[in-house]
């Protein structure tokens, strides 16, 4: 059995998937096998102060150690370990990665927004859609929005920005951020018509269950606009009670809603559909890409 690994360092969570890889007719497709998030909050530290503190730096040296003995303990043969806004405002980003390295061998490489929105696309959800349409592609994260255009299921442009939830949460978040996106999203989709969301992120997928819809099916915007209601009119401790949500979801969902909602205004988008997938899964996918090709199947 083939197994391969993904390690994304986000600023809400941390998380590991760990993946068997199986040969098909057309190719090379991935199960599941193991997922475990930790939510580390490092954007907390990176936005606020520029900076991974002392205790932050410790636990996340700690999840990488224990994420390196399970990759041991699988036998994973190839991993990408990637980390995205948080690590890359944290004036000692580099440092950590090099403390990691030390102390447990593992190699992370600090990606780039656009980096970061090529590996979500690997996901190649484009493949699905409906050609008829145009679609545009949010992926809400802790630190940034990575934002995509597909016309006739290709990419026509994309762009991260500085907004997220955890950014949002800690008034990290700028008006004129907020602008550049307004005018971007403007720009690139005035002219089309008839124009979808695709929305990836553990928020919108928690969103959607919560919606009760059936799968496959689209989010509506008055669905999302109802359940953001209900949520916003819960203290932090109701929402938590009242809706099953962890502690690390019950916040950060707010402004994910916000987000969502407000892109979906811009650009009179009416219903938001969501594959379930996210940075690690793209990660996995990536890995298939690079390494099948060569790689002997055993």
């Amino acid at each position: 059995m083939l197994r391969y690994a993904a390690i994304d360092i986000g600023s809400n969570a941390v998380r590991l998937l760990i993946a068997d890889i199986s040969k098909t007719d057309s190719g090379f497709t991935f199960k599941k096998n193991t997922l475990i998030r930790v939510p580390l909050r490092l954007g907390d530290d990176a936005f606020l102060d520029q900076h991974i503190s002392e205790r932050k730096a410790e636990d996340l040296l700690k999840t990488m150690a224990a994420f390196k003995n399970l990759m041991d303990v699988y036998h994973v043969s190839e991993y990408l370990a990637c980390a995205t806004s948080a690590m890359r405002e944290a004036k000692n980003g580099q440092e950590l990665i090099k403390k990691i390295k030390e102390h447990t061998n593992l190699d992370l490489e600090i990606i780039e927004g656009q980096r970061e929105a090529n590996i979500i696309y690997s996901n190649h959800i484009e493949e699905n859609l409906d050609l008829k349409k145009s679609y545009l592609y949010i992926d809400v994260g802790g630190g940034s929005t990575e934002l995509s255009v597909f016309v006739e299921k290709v990419p026509v442009a994309s762009k991260s920005f500085d907004i997220g939830t955890i950014r949002i949460l800690d008034n990290k978040d700028k008006e004129e951020t907020w602008e550049d996106m307004r005018i971007w999203v403007k720009e690139n989709t005035k002219s089309l018509k008839n124009v979808a969301g695709i929305g990836t992120g553990g928020n919108i997928n928690k969103l959607f269950r919560m919606s009760d819809e059936k799968e496959g099916m689209p989010l509506t915007f008055l669905k999302l606009k109802s359940l953001y209601n209900q949520l916003n009119s819960l203290s932090l401790k109701e929402r938590i009670s009242v809706f099953g949500l962890n502690p690390d979801r019950a916040d950060v969902i707010i402004p994910a809603c916000e987000i969502y909602i407000t892109l979906m205004k811009w650009t009179g988008i009416k219903q938001v559909y969501v594959p379930k997938v996210g940075m690690v899964d793209g990660i996995i996918n990536l890995l298939i890409e690079e390494n099948l090709n060569k790689a002997v199947y055993k």
